[in-house]
């Protein structure tokens, strides 16, 4: 009769086996993207956009009496934060720098916008930014104005998130990232309509 050690051993083998083929399943059996992959410049340059996303979010939340723009600066914070933490923890897992010499939006190539950029520019390059004297502005006003700029901050800055995204699925077919590319279009995009509606009920027009 075979001994419960040998069993548990067999099962651990097992184990090992099924997880051995859901990784391969996952990552297409490959080894991790290069430095200077699209997939490691959309994860840094992401994470990047999301973080000022994250701020401008806390800084309204704090600033506006509105629930309707207190939710969405809520699920901007909560979906964006947890996406960066995704970008930073794939740059760990495939043993590259969360931060590079490399200048921004480097890694859209073939064409695609943002990419004719001097070698000093800044994450401002990255498209949707918003500058640091619109982040001023946005800390200095109140009310239904700091509402406004929001709105219209954001809009921007989560249609220059669904053109990285975008770009990143003309150049990638890792798994991971094009299902987060993905879910950042589509995510996106249907809150740029509600930014776009809530915008337009507080009569001002899409240009900050």
């Amino acid at each position: 009769m075979e001994k419960p050690a040998g069993r548990s051993l067999y099962v651990a083998l097992a184990v090992l086996v099924v997880a051995a083929a859901a990784l391969f399943l996952v990552f297409g059996g490959r080894g991790a993207p290069g430095d200077a992959s699209p997939e490691a410049g959309f994860a840094r340059d992401m994470a990047t956009h999301h973080a000022q996303a994250v701020a401008m979010s806390f800084t309204i939340r704090d600033k506006s009496e509105s629930g309707e723009i207190k939710n969405l600066a809520f699920d901007i914070i909560n979906t964006q934060a947890n996406q960066r933490g995704m970008f930073l923890g794939w740059l760990e897992q495939w043993e590259l720098t969360q931060s590079t010499d490399l200048r921004p939006m480097r890694w859209m190539s073939g064409g695609h916008g943002h990419t004719q950029v001097s070698a000093s520019a800044s994450a401002e390059t990255m498209p949707g930014m918003a500058s640091a004297q619109e982040l001023a502005e946005l800390e200095k006003l109140t009310g239904a104005e700091a509402e406004v700029l929001f709105l219209q901050l954001m809009i921007r800055h989560h249609q220059g998130g669904v053109e990285m995204a975008e770009g990143l699925l003309k150049l990638s077919d890792r798994t991971e990232v094009v299902r987060m590319a993905r879910k950042i279009v589509d995510g996106q995009q249907a809150e740029i309509v509600l930014m776009t509606d809530l915008l337009a009920r507080r009569g001002a027009s899409l240009s900050s």
